[in-house]
């Protein structure tokens, strides 16, 4: 079906490449035209940070408010304490009260970056799912919400199906998890006159049954709306790097690395990168994708520059641009490099050089650390590593430089 939306928002998301599939396009349309629309996205406290792979919702909400709407963060207080089986191999591992909120702290700090907080009608709102679900009578929720869902249909969902067909165990526990987000929507929807949700299509089963049960306990209409998910066109998952992932906040991944990430994106990358996280015209996002050759380099660094401005500030992209040159085009160090200290006690009997690249973020551990050096893909002041060895004070007295490959490096400080 192509529908030609006249809502801003529908609109956005279309020739953006938000969107992969809506419940109603027409109904939804007509909402947006009539009025505010409150539309939220659940996010689960599963890490410390949020990572690149959530940025497509998180830019889905930041669209959604400057076209006019009301975006709501649903931080899952509760839904975490079960976790979320959609397309996972197995099941995800249980976190306490105290981690779940340490994490939670970690995750808000980078909504405001995209969205504003406050009482007005489009201004944002950041709830918790734990405010009804943690104190849930079992068996009323049984009787009141339970009798609205169909084993059968839940069972031919993807998310759910693809497990069971692998013959991967799926615990009621997590089996459980569509309903408590489908009563989430319910609730948003109750309370705060939330219309639409929104997420990766992995999600769909789990909106549609929001959608169902809403409409059948409160007799309202809601509606979703999900986005692709998201891999780079080598096939890597969106947000992964040979690292691990490129975490939203500052302390889990540096301002440098996350410029550097978005400035080691592939050329066939560049285009749809540009409009699904910047907010550049489309003309120019095809313009600068259109690029060839060592042209295409400079349309990479406009898409450095434009992401890691939203999250960490415009001072933060020229700091690590200024890097980056320094570092690539001088052969310099860079004052934005991600820097560890070490003191003379921690070094008094030597250090191991493998110990000094998994400490500088540059190597998992000490086994891909050797595997790195052995590959002779390691240098330490641009001189390559060829072996395991003891690092001692004396080598220190300046400033050090680690290289992991041509792109990944860090400092080495040390301290008294």
């Amino acid at each position: 079906m192509t529908y030609h939306p006249k809502s801003e928002f529908l609109s956005v998301m279309m020739t953006r490449g938000f969107l992969a599939g809506c419940t109603d396009y027409q109904a939804l349309d007509d909402a947006l035209l009539r009025d505010v629309v409150p539309a939220y996205i659940g996010f689960d406290a599963t890490a410390k940070s949020l990572h690149v792979g959530s940025l497509i919702q998180i830019m889905m909400l930041r669209w959604l408010q400057k076209t006019g709407h009301k975006p709501i963060t649903l931080m899952g207080g509760g839904t975490t304490k079960v976790g979320d089986p959609s397309f996972r191999s197995d099941e995800r591992p249980l976190l306490g009260p105290d981690e779940i909120a340490e994490n939670m702290r970690g995750i808000r700090s980078v909504f405001a970056a995209y969205v504003t907080y406050g009482d007005g009608p489009t201004d944002a709102l950041m709830v918790d799912n734990a405010e009804w679900l943690d104190d849930l009578n079992y068996l009323d929720f049984l009787r009141d919400i339970g009798r609205h869902f169909s084993v059968n249909r839940m069972l031919s969902f993807e998310s759910v199906k693809s497990r069971i067909d692998r013959e991967q165990s799926l615990s009621f526990l997590e089996f459980n998890y569509m309903i408590l987000q489908a009563y989430d929507f319910l609730e948003l929807n109750r309370r705060y006159g939330c219309l639409l949700q929104m997420g990766g299509s992995d999600q769909w089963g789990n909106i549609v049954n929001g959608i169902d049960l809403t409409r059948r306990v409160l007799d309202h209409e809601i509606y979703g709306l999900t986005s692709p998910l998201l891999t780079t066109s080598d096939g890597r998952k969106m947000g992964k790097s040979q690292d691990g992932a490129i975490w939203l906040d500052a302390a889990m991944c540096s301002p440098y690395n996350f410029w550097q990430f978005w400035r080691n994106t592939m050329d066939a990358d560049v285009e749809r990168f540009l409009k699904l996280y910047t907010e550049l015209p489309l003309e120019e996002c095809a313009r600068l994708g259109a690029l060839g050759g060592a042209e295409i380099n400079e349309a990479k660094i406009v898409l450095a520059d434009a992401v890691t401005t939203l999250l960490h500030g415009s001072d933060a992209a020229e700091a690590a641009k200024a890097t980056a040159r320094e570092v690539f085009e001088k052969g310099g160090v860079g004052d934005d490099l991600p820097t560890i200290t070490v003191t003379r006690s921690m070094i008094s009997d030597g250090l191991s050089n493998t110990a000094l690249f998994v400490m500088a973020g540059l190597a998992p551990s000490g086994k891909e650390a050797k595997r790195l050096i052995a590959g002779g893909g390691a240098s330490i002041n641009d001189a390559v590593v060829t072996k395991p060895a003891l690092i001692r004070a004396e080598d220190l007295g300046r400033d050090m430089k680690l290289s992991a490959g041509k792109k990944r490096h860090a400092i080495v400080k040390l301290a008294d």
